[in-house]
């Protein structure tokens, strides 16, 4: 029989300081994780250009757009510690400042080695600006909260692409002005708003709740309780040294896991204009029709990341994702050059691929003790950019070889359905924790 899940009671209090916590951080946090996640895929519409400008073939492109990650891997969880060291104000206006300029700079790429330069320099320059987020978040939220609040933050993901499409076809078509390329206006116009916003970083985040002074003294003392309460519990993974981390098998599982979503969301970021493309359409019918699937996806991540915290579930709220990403890459092949099917299917792809976010941070946040989250979580991270990055520069590979995207994207289908088992199959020793009435 099935046990009865108890339900505590939230205050007017918790309601109060949880809202006040909300409001303060998270609508900058994903405006600041916008521009971040454009500057890091607005590549893919500046390849419909750029590519033929500077003479980069497929698997060049998909080698240099792949570099990102690797200097990103490299520099994540030095990147993280920094953060727990110097505070996440100074740090993540640092991360911002820095890429904002890079991203800008990307506007003076005049072949493969410049090319390629500018992405491992713009990779390791955005290091740790998303697990250092995260690592803050824990900072403010219980952990009952996280699921919902990572997938509100994380909707920046499908966000900047679905407005991001149509604003970077539209500044393709600026093409000639003032004698730059419209791929040109494109680096130029999406980079410098992250830098300004690295500026305003120091005036609005606030490093502990010990230190926020916009919230009441009983809104602080019971936010430090709480967090201290959460701290306290015993996790799945110790406090572990970074190398120790490398050799526990919930972490590296867990890095596997988060590969399989990051491979699918950094491949179509990347790839899926062309798919698109490929069916004969315009720039700005690309533009406009790559933003559905990301539409779509923005919405149902909000809603699966609010139904993971409602009912406290992580495992199937994780698995389930993954193997609706499985299943959406594994039948592109079947749609027989049908856009519409095309493009439903690439929506599965997505929908998967994001709503797995909320979740899996939250399940992945709450195995890791509060000396080790710092690391751990930003290794996590790493491993699995290093593979999403790896995957765009493989599916550039084998569609130059094979001819066909649907090919192309079979290692994703691979991935994706082990992630999901691989889930399902460590945590199904785990119980239910406690599930809260919050709203």
């Amino acid at each position: 029989m099935e046990k009865e899940k108890t339900v505590r009671p939230v205050t007017d209090l918790e309601r109060a300081t949880i809202r006040r916590v909300t409001l303060r951080l998270m609508p900058f946090l994903m405006v600041c994780f916008f521009f971040a996640l454009l500057d890091r895929v607005n590549v893919g519409f500046a390849a419909l250009q750029m590519n033929k400008d500077i003479g980069l073939s497929p698997t060049v492109f998909g080698f240099g757009a792949s570099m990102f990650f690797v200097s990103y891997f490299l520099v994540e969880v030095p990147s993280n510690l920094a953060l727990e060291k110097f505070g996440a104000r100074r740090w993540i206006s640092r991360i911002m400042i820095t890429w904002g300029f890079i991203s800008a700079g990307m506007s003076l790429v005049v072949g493969p080695k410049s090319f390629y330069v500018m992405r491992f320099v713009l990779g390791a320059a955005e290091a740790g600006f998303f697990p250092g987020v995260v690592l803050f978040l824990t900072y403010w939220l219980p952990s009952i909260y996280r699921a919902r609040f990572i997938a509100i933050f994380m909707v920046s993901i499908p966000v900047a692409s679905f407005l991001g499409s149509p604003l970077s076809a539209t500044l393709l078509g600026l093409d000639g002005a003032l004698g730059l390329k419209g791929w040109q206006w494109l680096f130029i116009c999406e980079g410098l708003p992250a830098a300004l916003l690295g500026v305003a970083c120091l005036f609005v985040l606030t490093d502990r709740p010990a230190n926020a002074k916009w919230l009441s003294e009983e809104q602080r003392s019971w936010l430090i309780e709480r967090i201290e309460s959460d701290s306290s519990r015993k996790a799945a993974i110790g406090h572990l040294s970074i190398w120790q981390l490398l050799r526990n098998r919930h972490f590296l599982v867990m890095a596997m896991v988060c590969a399989g979503a990051s491979a699918t969301g950094s491949a179509l970021a990347i790839w899926q204009p062309q798919i698109l493309k490929s069916f004969g359409l315009t720039i700005m019918q690309t533009g406009f029709l790559n933003s559905v699937p990301y539409g779509i996806a923005s919405v149902l991540m909000i809603l699966w990341g609010r139904h993971s915290d409602r009912t406290n579930e992580r495992r199937w709220h994780t698995a389930l994702t993954l193997l609706l990403s499985s299943v959406g890459l594994g039948c592109i092949g079947l749609t027989s050059g049908m856009l519409a099917l095309t493009v439903m299917l690439l929506s599965f792809a997505l929908i998967g691929a994001y709503s797995f976010k909320g979740p899996f941070w939250a399940l992945t946040s709450g195995l890791m003790s509060p000396k080790t989250a710092a690391a751990g979580l930003a290794g996590v991270n790493a491993i699995s950019n290093l593979v999403g990055g790896g995957s765009i520069s493989l599916v550039g590979m084998i569609k130059q070889s094979s001819g066909s995207f649907a090919v192309a994207l079979l290692p994703l289908v691979l991935l994706t359905a082990v992630g999901g088992i691989s889930v399902l199959l460590m945590t199904r020793e785990k119980r239910p924790l406690t599930v809260t009435n919050v709203k």
